[in-house]
């Protein structure tokens, strides 16, 4: 008897199973799909859309239907619209050879067509334009738009594993990190504009991944916009990414309002896969990055170790050491100048003016050592002889007030205005033709992004304007820097917020900009060698600014430029807690001696072999020539690391910090069992 209700039971099991498999394979048919190598986007009826990414023979669809294209139109979300038509067609532009998407969707009141244009070029990445015509007899007034908005599901971890980690460029106060694990209820908006009165600005992407697969959206208009990127997850089930406007515009019968250019991308690993293609196809649409100068990859010492009340005596007497350990750039640092905006030198310290000025970049360069300038472009003190003399320059908003630079208590000079250029291009040319500096530090928050102007004396074609010339204000600057002197060093350091792409061209030193901890230095150096290149002269700031005040590991193993504000000699500066003493002075001459070895940065940084998020011990890779190069990083670590990337043949495995011997490993992909704490370097030669 108990067998017989068994075998029922067993039956019972099998019928819901094949039901289930039948449910399941009676899933809707898509209505239309759009189709690359690694990408596949569908839609159903109401032009809803999914994601699926195809990967090694194996698709992911990534999450549910959602209403991925819409608009708020007074107030009212509109997410449906009934597919009339479709169709593709063969491109050929500047990107290359592809195919372009139409597909067209009707509701009581608007036509939408989404224009869809995929490139095998780029196989991981589709590009968007979405175009709403008002098809009503009224008007209508289109709130905002909404691109690419997505769903990622969560896949299955140990609750010590995040289900998913994150890539997030919103500029905020609070300068948090750019690569942030998510949790149950998280959101941020990552606006591109100001979210605070001189914190604003960004990289139009955001990106989202498991362990498995990723997933992110962006826009690649070439000048800034004010766009959010949020990025939000409201339950431990799934996050949602996507990019949208405010717009505000009214619509009258007929009239039709298209969208910015957006893209919807996956990828395997962490981000920085989907940095570098987006950076690739920027330059694709002319984008430029110029290859930078020896002198960006050289060392730094910056005074800014004896802050704005420093002497010419502290400085003066600093200069033997800077030189002895090999530093080869030296940073005077705010606190020359009267003020941000006359940039008038102080008396105390240039009695003389600008013949002492002069003086001091000759003892510099007497030295055998370079000369860089600390300068805060775009700010303007009140008071100033700038702003009654030329009151014009002020960048104002709506209400007719000034927008405070909170750091200086300045304000915001316009960087649209043509003579807020003229006057800028003339001060680069001061400090290094007649001062004869050899680079600039362009120092501020404030420098990644300005609100709209509403000064009526600048006769903008619209208040944005300002918002999308900040990169013409920089390329300005480069181009007179390196006019004059080719080699010169352009670094610009926004003061912890998330750079903006669009200046990138126009800089060939970024730098980690303020870093709150080691953890910042590291994920701000991957990000850049996506962003400008695995090559790019990265420094890692005042290494005083990193975990214990003296983690250099931190800055060479990511293949950063390493940088210090030492104090020199011990008391020079009352109260110091970086004065270099002798058992500093070791140490420092030791880890400028690896860097100077090694040259990391000329290195090719290998993004792709680890995941910043999910690998661990957390891990970077650098090829130079045949050797590669290690670095890994935990609070404590003993087990096995491993060596990707490697060719099929064997190697020596060195730590070349500590120069030791570790044994030989086999590639393409070796283990080797460790144990360390914070750091272990090491590179594998054939």
């Amino acid at each position: 008897m108990k067998a017989y209700h068994r075998l029922i039971m067993a039956a019972a099991t099998l019928s819901v199973a094949v039901s289930l498999i039948f449910y399941c394979s009676r899933e809707p048919k898509p209505a239309f799909q759009v189709k690359v190598e690694n990408i596949v986007i569908e839609f159903n009826d109401s032009l809803y859309s999914r994601i699926q990414a195809s990967f090694d023979g194996k698709k992911t669809v990534l999450g549910d239907y959602n209403p991925s294209e819409f608009v708020t139109a007074s107030g009212k979300k509109m997410p449906k619209f009934v597919i009339v038509n479709h169709a593709e067609e063969e491109i050929h532009d500047q990107i290359g050879n592809g195919k372009q998407y139409r597909i067209t969707g009707e509701n009581s009141i608007l036509r939408k067509e989404v224009n869809i244009c995929i490139y095998p070029e780029f196989p991981t990445m589709a590009f968007y334009t979405v175009t709403y015509l008002n098809k009503s007899d009224s008007v209508i007034t289109i709130d905002s738009w909404v691109n690419n908005r997505y769903s990622i599901t969560a896949d299955i971890y140990p609750d010590s594993i995040p289900s998913f980690w994150s890539y997030q460029s919103g500029s905020y106060e609070s300068r948090p990190d750019w690569v942030l694990p998510l949790e149950d209820g998280f959101e941020q908006q990552n606006y591109m504009g100001m979210n605070a009165s001189d914190y604003g600005g960004g990289t139009p992407v955001s990106d989202v991944w498991r362990k498995d697969v990723g997933l992110a959206v962006g826009h690649v208009e070439l000048a800034p916009k004010l766009v959010s990127l949020p990025v939000s997850m409201p339950n431990k089930d799934q996050a949602f990414v996507g990019i949208s406007q405010e717009i505000h515009r009214q619509l009258n019968p007929g009239e039709s309002l298209t969208t910015l250019k957006t893209f919807v991308s996956v990828h395997k690993g962490d981000y920085f896969t989907t940095l570098a293609e987006y950076r690739r196809f920027m330059i694709k649409q002319g984008i430029k990055f110029d290859k930078p100068p020896v002198t960006a990859y050289e060392p730094i010492w910056c005074a800014w170790g004896y802050e704005r009340n420093f002497t010419m005596d502290q400085i003066y007497n600093t200069l033997p050491m800077v030189k002895k350990l090999g530093y080869e750039w030296v940073v005077l640092d705010d606190g020359w100048q009267t003020a941000e905006g006359d940039w008038y030198l102080t008396k105390d310290k240039f009695p003389n003016g600008s013949q002492d000025m002069k003086k001091f970049v000759d003892k510099i360069h007497a030295e055998g050592l370079k000369a860089k300038l600390w300068f805060s472009p775009l700010a303007v003190d009140p008071g100033t002889d700038l702003i009654k003399n030329h009151p014009d320059f002020l960048l104002l908003n709506k209400d007719e007030s000034k927008q405070d630079i909170t750091w200086w208590d300045a304000y915001y000079l316009c960087p649209a205005y043509p003579a807020v250029q003229e006057y800028t291009k003339k001060f680069i040319t001061k400090i290094l033709r007649e001062w004869d500096f050899d680079g600039l530090k362009l120092d501020g928050q404030h420098q990644n992004a300005v609100p709209p102007c509403y000064n009526p004396a600048h006769h903008h074609a619209y208040p944005e304007e300002a918002v999308e010339k900040v990169p013409e204000f920089f390329k300005l600057i480069y181009e007179t820097a390196l006019s004059i002197k080719p080699n010169a060093v352009v670094e610009i350091c926004p003061c912890g917020t998330a750079y903006s792409f669009f200046t990138m061209p126009y800089m060939n030193q970024p730098v980690a900009s303020d870093p709150t901890s080691s953890w910042q230095i590291r994920l701000k150096g991957k990000t850049f060698k996506a962003l400008m290149g695995p090559t790019v002269p990265y420094y890692g700031d005042h290494v005083e600014l990193s975990d214990g005040k003296d983690d250099f590991a931190s800055t060479v193993g990511v293949g950063g430029v390493i940088g210090t504000k030492f104090t020199w000699p011990v008391g020079a500066k009352k109260d110091s807690d970086i004065d270099l003493t002798p058992e500093k002075e070791q140490y420092w001459d030791k880890w400028i001696k690896i860097y100077r070895m090694n040259m990391l940065p000329t290195g090719t940084y290998l993004g792709t072999l680890y995941d910043l998020g999910f690998d661990r011990p957390e891990a970077h890779a650098i090829q130079k020539d045949s050797t590669m190069f290690y670095a890994f990083y935990a609070d404590h670590w003993k087990g096995d690391v491993e060596l990707r990337g490697l060719q099929n043949k064997e190697y020596q495995v060195m730590d070349y910090v500590n120069d030791r011997y570790l044994g030989r490993v086999n590639g393409p992909i070796a283990k080797i069992n460790v144990a360390f704490d914070k750091y272990l370097l090491i590179l594998a030669v054939p």
